[in-house]
């Protein structure tokens, strides 16, 4: 099939079963994995003009609403959380596509500066579970010491496929203000200041509208790790930001284009991006199924694994 924006010609299954794995990995840690099919599409598919951010835009806005009616359906939206990221988010990515344009016509300091500090949270999500395997501590083993013997006793009881978080294990809002919000999980209280969670969604649209990036791959392990909420909390409002800001990217790149202000083509390709969609609109909605399934340090390990692989990425990019 032949996707004349990309200037490329591939099997439509390609797209769409790539995109439904690669969503099934990463939406359980609150990623909607977009990060992984952008270097797919440049270098496997070989779409390599600039109309390949706003297709991997238009890839979020189609997978993401899979993972979020999902995490919605079983109570798992932490809902101040989302509220505090979607009002950061989506400013910033009116600056960023403003920086884009204006200022960063060249980036790499920038992504530099960006890939060092994945690097260092990619690096820190990583020993605090690999070092919690032994010894879990803080809220991670609070809610790992919770889920083993949920799994256990479901296992005994001829559950195998079933053993997980239970039914009732949802999220629920506490006291909240704006120095402090407590959300409930699992009969747990764990606390974020919505100020600075605002601050980081706002740089975090920042970066999205200059990189064409969701954001989610920066702020999901941002909160996971220095506010200790379980990812199970977090994952919902993650997707949440990264659909907003990929929303407003599309528009942006759309605008971009139809002013004729640019020489090169940065509209999406429509197809390319929609057949990428539909897979991870499965992808992210099987994920999020899943993600009751799986041990807290499974995903943390995952997302940890996953931010640190964008960090080199960034500042392999930033010094070339």
């Amino acid at each position: 099939m032949n996707f004349p924006v990309a200037g490329i010609e591939v099997n439509p299954l390609v797209p769409p079963l790539v995109s439904f794995f690669v969503a099934l990995l990463t939406a359980p840690a609150g990623v909607s994995g977009a990060f992984l099919l952008l270097p797919f599409q440049v270098s496997v598919l070989g779409f390599s003009t600039p109309a390949v951010s706003p297709t991997n835009l238009l890839y979020n806005v189609v997978a993401i609403p899979g993972g979020l009616f999902r995490y919605i359906r079983e109570g798992r939206m932490a809902w101040p959380l989302v509220w505090v990221v979607v009002a950061g988010t989506l400013p910033g990515v009116v600056v960023g596509g403003f920086l884009r344009v204006h200022v960063f016509l060249d980036p790499r300091l920038f992504k530099l500066f960006v890939g060092c500090v994945l690097l260092y949270l990619g690096g820190r999500l990583l020993v605090e579970t690999l070092g919690a395997v032994r010894k879990p501590r803080g809220e991670l083993g609070v809610v790992e010491g919770k889920f083993q013997p949920q799994r256990a006793a479901e296992r005994q009881e001829g559950k195998p496929f079933l053993a997980g978080l239970p039914a009732d294990a949802v999220v629920a809002t506490g006291s909240w203000s704006l120095r402090r919000v407590e959300i409930l999980f699992w009969g747990e209280r764990f606390a974020f200041s919505p100020l600075v969670v605002f601050a980081l969604a706002l740089v975090v649209g920042v970066i999205g509208g200059i990189y064409g990036i969701g954001g989610g791959a920066i702020m999901a392990p941002f909160i996971v790790s220095f506010f200790s909420l379980p990812i199970y909390t977090v994952a919902g409002a993650a997707l949440a930001g990264t659909f907003v800001t990929s929303v407003a990217g599309v528009l942006f790149y759309l605008g971009l284009g139809a002013s004729g202000t640019v020489a090169v083509p940065v509209q999406p390709d429509w197809g390319l991006g929609l057949l990428f969609g539909v897979g991870g609109l499965a992808g992210t909605y099987c994920g999020a199924r899943l993600q009751r399934y799986l041990p807290e340090r499974w995903i943390r390990l995952v997302l940890g694994v996953l931010v640190t692989a964008l960090a080199v990425r960034y500042v392999a990019q930033g010094l070339g």
